[in-house]
């Protein structure tokens, strides 16, 4: 299976890494920032940083030809745990149905103050 680059136009990287790379059915994210589609601004409020980070996330599943249904699992890295709150209303919107939600899982990390990465599984 041949490793395919994945990239969108509002989330670049500094180093020389794709926003997700696929294999076959496989997709797996680089880490993914707040910023502002196209800048490398971050907004000052906590939902604008996660409405961002979805975002993103939806044009990275686009990009590579799946949809929200084909995600795994998602890791979300904040702040401060009590932001996991925040990330709460839009996962709630993204995967609606309590009995097919992908995994998730929240880690406190020093570096930021939310990102997140994702593996997909996407069939066709």
């Amino acid at each position: 299976m041949k490793r395919v680059s994945i990239d969108i136009a509002g989330l670049t990287h500094e180093n020389p890494i794709p926003a997700a790379t696929r294999i076959g059915p496989l997709l797996v994210t680089s880490i993914i920032s707040p910023f502002n589609p196209g800048t490398r601004d971050i907004p000052d409020s906590l939902d604008d940083k996660v409405a961002n980070l979805f975002a993103h996330m939806g044009e990275i599943l686009e990009a590579a030809g799946g949809t929200w249904d084909d995600v795994a699992k998602v890791e979300f890295f904040v702040k401060d745990i009590a932001y996991r709150s925040a990330l709460n209303a839009p996962w709630a919107e993204k995967f609606p149905n309590p009995q097919s939600r992908p995994s998730r899982h929240t880690q406190v990390s020093s570096s930021g103050s939310v990102s997140c990465v994702f593996t997909a599984y996407i069939a066709s």
